[in-house]
This record gives C-alpha cells, sequence and structure tokens, in this order.
C-alpha cells in the first residue's frame, strides 16, 4: 500500500493544577476554541472539546504523524500561556502535570461526544476526581492514587 491511513479517536482529560476552579463559564468557550484550534495545528483535529469549571475533556483524531504524548505536550503547553496572556486574574495559571488519554472507538464517537457536551450536568453529582477514577476503571487503567493527583 502506497498511502498510510489512520482513522484513531482518542478522549483526553486533564485538570487545572489542584484542580483550581478557575475555568468559569467566562473563559470556558474561549479555551474551548483555543484548544480545538491548537488541535487542529497539531494534526489531530478536535471533535468536542468541553469541560468543567477545574477539568477539560477532549474528544480528537489523533494524529498519525505525531506520538499522543507530545500532541498532548504542546496543547497544554501553548494553552496555558495563552490562559495567562488572555485572562486577568489568571497569571498563575497552570494545567495538571499529568493526564488521561483513553482510546475510542469510532462506534463510540456519538456517546463520549455528548458525554463531553454534559459536563455541568455530571458534576451536579459527581466530582472530577471521582469522575476520573471511574474513567480509569471503565478502561482498565491500573493507577496509584498517591500519584493521580497534583
Amino acid at each position: 500500500m502506497s498511502q498510510s491511513l489512520s482513522q484513531l479517536y482518542a478522549h483526553l482529560v486533564f485538570s487545572t493544577k489542584d484542580r483550581e476552579p478557575c475555568l468559569g463559564v467566562e473563559v470556558q468557550d474561549r479555551l474551548f476554541r483555543y484548544l480545538a484550534g491548537a488541535l487542529k495545528i497539531a494534526e489531530s483535529p478536535a471533535v468536542k472539546v468541553g469541560g468543567y469549571v477545574d477539568h477539560v475533556h477532549i474528544l480528537f483524531r489523533q494524529s498519525k504523524n505525531k506520538i499522543p504524548s507530545k500532541v498532548v505536550g504542546e496543547i497544554k503547553a501553548q494553552s496555558s500561556k495563552w490562559m495567562k496572556e488572555e485572562f486577568r486574574g489568571q497569571e498563575s495559571f497552570a494545567w495538571q502535570a499529568g493526564y488521561g488519554l483513553f482510546s475510542v472507538s469510532a462506534s463510540q464517537v456519538a456517546t463520549v461526544s455528548n458525554y463531553i457536551e454534559n459536563q455541568a450536568e455530571h458534576h451536579r453529582v459527581m466530582t472530577f476526581q471521582e469522575e476520573f477514577r471511574k474513567l480509569l476503571k471503565r478502561s482498565g487503567v491500573e493507577y496509584d492514587e498517591r500519584y493521580v493527583w497534583d
């Protein structure tokens, strides 16, 4: 085959440092658009970007030319810098050091997109930490609770 083709979907989740609730509605729309633009530049177009006051969820198509950790590192660094420049009072803004990245079957793209769309509703009854543990468990990811949070 002379052409390389791929269709890999990923669900990325990461929080603000110490889960600071600094992503209010006045920030979210612009931040989510910025993240989508950064992913497009990284050859990993966003399908859905959303989140809540202390974290983001991103469903995207993974680039066939870049490794996932590079894509995630780029968008986290760029968006952190952007947040500090764009929003008064965000001069010390930072994302948590780590992240969760989960594979998504093409048949589940609509379901995951809907899940991301409804973050505010999910977090009426569940904290980010509870949600993240649930995602880890559902995906069969082994983890050490001492090193998940920063």
